[in-house]
């Protein structure tokens, strides 16, 4: 169990990640000031995925010095001997897949996701962006209906709300919905559809590497899209640098790099709460930076949504909690 101060640094460690995520909106928002979505998008992710090779390499030099010295310890299965002690049998771990074709899957979902989003905060504002992408906190769970999970009464109370704030954040008066906020609703679909997949695709491959790949394949999609739909002019992009490398280095290498130490100790439901707070930084960084501004009803509907998204973390929540005073009661075996 970690103690008090380990715990404090994890959840700085997530809060920054989920400032640095919500503060991307504000900067994806700002680089369209000078060059368009698709092209904003291609050199964004081109450069996360280069900074997470440095990350990628590190990983694969110490999982090799890792295998060499357990197989000259004797533990490593080979020539037909049984796993050693405490490692699962092969056949209870799931298969391995290659890095590329994995990659290229989820690079064309993430581009889905991306380019929607992307193409949205045209006609919408960072805040709104923010909040609507962050449904796909609510709809994760309720998508495993699909494989006949169950949601539990605490994620169909978070649907409601989520949906009851998105009408209020993106309906007006006259029933009218914003094509800007309809492109990102859409684009949370396959956000949904991308952590799905990753949760499926991370426990039979190297997830930095994976990473690596699908931001590549994310990246050669919009710059296709970029060059048969947009000019590119040299000048504005580097008149949108600072947000472009916001966006590529600081939302994608580094956030991610400090997600990863993070959540190694913190709960899976504990880290999606903290993260979720990436809609509140949104809304923040739009206001001061943007100077946007949700009128009343705009304010219930984020209330109402970010409600929804820790009440669809509930059942997690209170299972940790569990386990927690489990352990308390059940000291660890040595």
């Amino acid at each position: 169990m970690l103690r008090k101060p380990a715990v404090l640094a994890n959840d700085a460690l997530l809060l920054l990640t989920a400032a640095i995520w919500g503060f991307a909106f504000v900067a994806q928002r700002a680089g369209m000031e000078h060059v368009g979505p698709f092209w904003f998008t291609s050199v964004r992710f081109a450069l996360g995925s280069l900074s997470l090779v440095p990350l990628a390499l590190l990983r694969q030099r110490t999982a090799r010095r890792a295998a060499g010295k357990t197989a000259a310890a004797g533990l490593a299965p080979a020539g037909g001997l049984a796993p050693a002690a405490g490692l699962a049998p092969a056949a209870a771990r799931p298969p391995r897949l290659r890095v590329l074709p994995a990659g290229l899957l989820a690079g064309a979902v993430l581009f889905g996701g991306a380019a929607l989003q992307q193409v949205g905060m045209v006609w919408t504002t960072a805040g709104k962006a923010g909040f609507i992408t962050g449904l796909y906190v609510v709809l994760v769970p309720l998508a495993g209906l699909l494989w006949g999970e169950r949601a539990g009464w605490a994620r169909w109370v978070a649907a409601l709300l989520a949906a009851a704030g998105l009408f209020f954040l993106t309906v007006t008066r006259s029933l009218t919905l914003d094509r800007g906020d309809l492109l990102v609703l859409a684009g949370a679909l396959f956000w949904t559809a991308h952590v799905r997949l990753l949760g499926w695709l991370s426990p039979r491959t190297d997830p930095v590497a994976l990473s690596c790949v699908q931001f590549a394949v994310c990246a050669l999609l919009s710059g296709t899209a970029a060059a048969l739909s947009e000019p590119l002019a040299l000048e504005g992009l580097l008149a949108a640098g600072i947000p472009i490398l916001y966006g590529g280095l600081l939302s994608v290498g580094v956030a991610y790099t400090l997600q990863v130490v993070a959540q190694r100790h913190a709960p899976p439901a504990h880290a999606a709460v903290l993260l979720s707070l990436e809609t509140v930084f949104a809304a923040l960084g739009g206001a001061l930076v943007l100077g946007e501004r949700l009128p009343p009803r705009g304010l219930l509907g984020c209330a109402l949504m970010f409600t929804g998204m820790i009440c669809s973390q509930l059942p997690l929540l209170i299972g940790a909690r569990r386990a927690a005073r489990w352990r308390l009661v059940a000291p660890p075996r040595e």
